[in-house]
């Protein structure tokens, strides 16, 4: 899978995951994901959303509809294609 499609499935299984979870679970640096992001966000497939926690601004990420929509069939047409 690519990293697009590794983030894709990570946050269609959730509402929303912190930058530093998906950083961690694909064990890559920020600026890759952040630019792996950006063309997700340019793509209006994630959002990104900051917020403040303990006096810190993280940023939260999350599957637009039309991103999970786009996921989901990508998905249907893997395993069409895998039999």
């Amino acid at each position: 899978m690519t990293e697009h499609e590794n983030i894709c499935a990570l946050l269609d299984t959730t509402k929303e995951l912190g930058f530093q979870i998906i950083k961690e679970q694909l064990n890559v640096s920020d600026l890759v994901l952040s630019k792996h992001l950006m063309v997700l966000e340019d793509a209006n497939y994630v959002q990104l959303i900051k917020k403040t926690e303990f006096t810190r601004q993280r940023t939260w990420v999350s599957l637009t509809p039309k991103g999970r929509k786009s996921f989901k069939l990508h998905l249907t047409e893997l395993k069409r294609i895998i039999g």
